[in-house]
């Protein structure tokens, strides 16, 4: 059962779907907020704090996957996205947008919420992990865990990270200098209860290469090992 602070926004402009979400997240616990346009989304999200955003991105008059990454990336907020729009690559470019999951419309509403619990779990640390630190150095870079901010120390240079690039940061820097599988950072990111996608993993990597490295198809980071997933190459330091 959720606690009365978390609360979700649905977004979409189908009445039914909305009364459809709401009406199975209340009886479990949440807090709702509705909205039908992006417009009122936004308006609601500068009045609420809100935990996670349920939104479908066939929105009118507005670029739904703009909105995605608005606020994955700006407002740091975790996303689902439910669509009709189901083919293999509508789904990676909602995850490569920074969506935490994509769920096909129709749906089962018990499905909706043990995804939604899934993507709210991926902040609490795993069984047997070690709690990980609040702040990371390594390199040039600072990551901020508490606030998602990634800076560089010379150049000072702000980049901005949706909520599961930084999570997957932050996994691969509590664990430097060694290869961690698919599997592994699923599990370390998501939960061990989540609904994982591998392809998810590598889209992410991807995207935080083009954001920290000189030259992204020859990473010096965040390097691949064949057969084995991904490691984070430098001498890292936690607060």
């Amino acid at each position: 059962m959720a606690t009365s602070a978390t609360r979700i926004l649905v977004l979409d402009n189908d009445e039914a779907t909305r009364d459809l979400l709401a009406d199975q997240l209340v009886i479990n616990g949440f807090d709702i907020l509705l909205a039908a346009t992006a417009e009122q989304a936004r308006q609601l999200l500068d009045q609420h704090q809100t935990d996670l955003v349920v939104m479908d991105v066939m929105l009118a008059g507005e670029d739904g996957m703009g909105v995605c990454r608005h606020l994955c990336s700006s407002r740091q907020l975790p996303v689902i996205i439910v669509s009709a729009m189901a083919t293999e690559m509508d789904r990676i470019i909602g995850l490569e947008m920074g969506a935490d999951d994509y769920v096909a419309k129709p749906f089962h509403p018990r499905e909706m919420l043990a995804r939604i619990r899934a993507v709210l779990r991926r902040g609490i640390e795993p069984a047997g992990v070690a709690p990980l630190a609040n702040r990371y150095e390594f390199d040039d870079w600072q990551l901020d865990v508490r606030h998602g901010e990634l800076s560089h120390r010379r150049k000072e240079q702000l980049v901005k990270l949706s909520t599961g690039e930084a999570r997957l940061l932050e996994v691969l820097l509590a664990f430097p200098n060694q290869a961690l599988s698919r599997a592994q950072l699923m599990n370390l990111v998501r939960g061990r209860d989540s609904l994982p996608f591998e392809r998810g993993i590598d889209n992410t990597i991807s995207r935080l290469r083009r954001k920290m490295e000189a030259d992204p198809a020859n990473p010096r980071l965040i390097k691949t090992e064949w057969g084995s997933g991904y490691k984070l190459v430098a001498e890292v330091r936690s607060y």
